[in-house]
């Protein structure tokens, strides 16, 4: 039996740019003028031409109140490796209270937090279709401060400035580090809110937090966007209530990625914050050794932006592909699983805001994740369960519970033909579990 991958979070082989890239390469690679600079040490933040297309493509997709100037721009390796730099930049264990992020969450994550000594302080926080629930985030951060001082060096939980008293790195570090995918989160799909979105950036100012935004997915609809899209959180730190605080670092990160519209293989990236925040997360010390990473991949990059090969991508494959995939997906979801009580989100049938790679399904009570993705082994098919999205840790409240009932299904990779069989073959497991019970 051919395996059938939707657990995967890859754009389809089909999808894949070559032959822009190949362009692109074949540009720089044939003009001293590029080729040489990109095959030297890069700038620490990043090859300039490509963060000011960054910065010139958001400011049109986004329209903030404000162009985004380039100097909020940092390239980077991806969104992966850009939150390892910024934990090491801006989190300390010794003064960094907890970290809090949404459940479910993105599973791969979990590692560069246990890497940053901060394996402890992970606390789950709940959310709903608007996103993480802010209320419940406050209870928890109150809670938090009479907890700090049992983490073990954290002291009593001391001011930022005091923390900071002698420290090298270039940032600061924050009390509380805050994680989320906003629009089309990974792996719900839910999308925040805007009023949600305005008391989080309230609270991360009166609790010294910094909200790493990743929103690799907001220029992915299934349905063509509102224009200008929901604001991001990093606009609404700008402007908001007078915008960022006296230290100028601000208490939003947003975290960009091309992985999902080129490929994950190009590992280019880039962070948008203050100017301060940027200039200090370009001093980490892997940039101050060799410059920004993937610098000779980000002029191709910049090529395909400026010749616009770069937006022809996007708009005639990778748009028409999300569409026309998702929706194959969900109805055979709605048409083989839902008489056995298997509902999903993002749904346009519910009005949700609906984009991205993922579909979040619940499955019937008398069903585990854990049962059905054992069964679908079997079957040659692999699913992501819902036990794989918890925060992991003794003090996240049991919150394996409230992710067990749940399968993440990649609409992206795999075949379009081979996502109804996928279907058809998960609802042979769980017709075969709910006989079993």
């Amino acid at each position: 039996m051919h395996p059938i991958n939707l657990l995967k979070g890859s754009p389809h082989p089909s999808l894949l740019p070559a032959t822009h890239l190949r362009s692109a390469a074949a540009t720089v690679l044939s003009k001293p003028s590029l080729y040489i600079p990109a095959l030297d040490y890069g700038d620490e933040a990043g090859y300039h031409p490509l963060r000011a297309s960054i910065a010139k493509w958001l400011t049109d997709f986004y329209a903030p109140a404000r162009p985004i100037p380039t100097e909020r721009i940092c390239i980077t390796g991806g969104a992966s490796q850009n939150l390892a730099c910024i934990l090491q930049v801006f989190t300390d264990p010794r003064h960094t209270v907890a970290v809090w992020l949404p459940e479910p969450t993105y599973h791969l994550v979990f590692t560069m937090f246990r890497d940053a000594g901060l394996e402890d302080r992970l606390r789950a926080v709940a959310e709903d279709e608007e996103g993480l629930l802010v209320e419940e985030l406050e209870q928890g951060i109150a809670n938090a401060r009479y907890q700090a001082c049992d983490f073990k060096g954290c002291g009593d939980g001391g001011d930022a400035k005091s923390a900071g008293a002698g420290q090298t790195s270039p940032g600061k570090q924050y009390k509380h580090l805050i994680y989320c995918v906003p629009t089309y989160a990974n792996p719900s799909g839910a999308t925040m809110s805007v009023p949600r979105r305005e008391a989080l950036v309230r609270l991360a100012r009166r609790h010294d937090a910094l909200v790493v935004c990743d929103d690799v997915y907001d220029f992915l609809p299934v349905t063509p966007a509102e224009h200008p899209p929901v604001p991001r959180l990093v606009d609404i730190d700008h402007t908001l209530d007078g915008g960022v605080g006296d230290d100028q670092f601000g208490n939003v990160v947003s975290n960009g990625s091309f992985s999902k519209i080129l490929g994950p293989g190009c590992r280019v990236g880039w962070a948008e914050a203050t100017p301060k925040f940027v200039d200090a997360l370009a001093q980490c010390g892997s940039n101050i050794s060799g410059g920004a990473p993937s610098h000779l991949t980000s002029t191709y990059i910049n090529e395909m932006l400026e010749d616009g090969s770069f937006h022809t991508h996007l708009n005639r494959t990778i748009l028409p592909a999300v569409s026309a995939r998702y929706r194959l997906l969900a109805e055979a979801v709605r048409h083989k699983l839902a008489s056995l009580g298997v509902t999903f989100q993002p749904d346009e049938a519910r009005g949700m805001a609906v984009g991205g790679f993922f579909l979040w399904l619940r499955l019937p009570d008398r069903v585990s994740s854990e049962d059905a993705d054992r069964e679908a082994a079997k079957q040659g098919l692999v699913i992501g369960k819902g036990g794989l999205f918890a925060v992991p840790g003794p003090d996240t409240g049991g919150s394996r519970e409230r992710v067990d009932g749940f399968l993440r299904l990649c609409f992206m990779w795999e075949n379009e033909d081979r996502l109804v069989e996928g279907v058809e073959r998960l609802e042979m497991v769980l017709r075969g579990l709910l006989a079993s019970t």
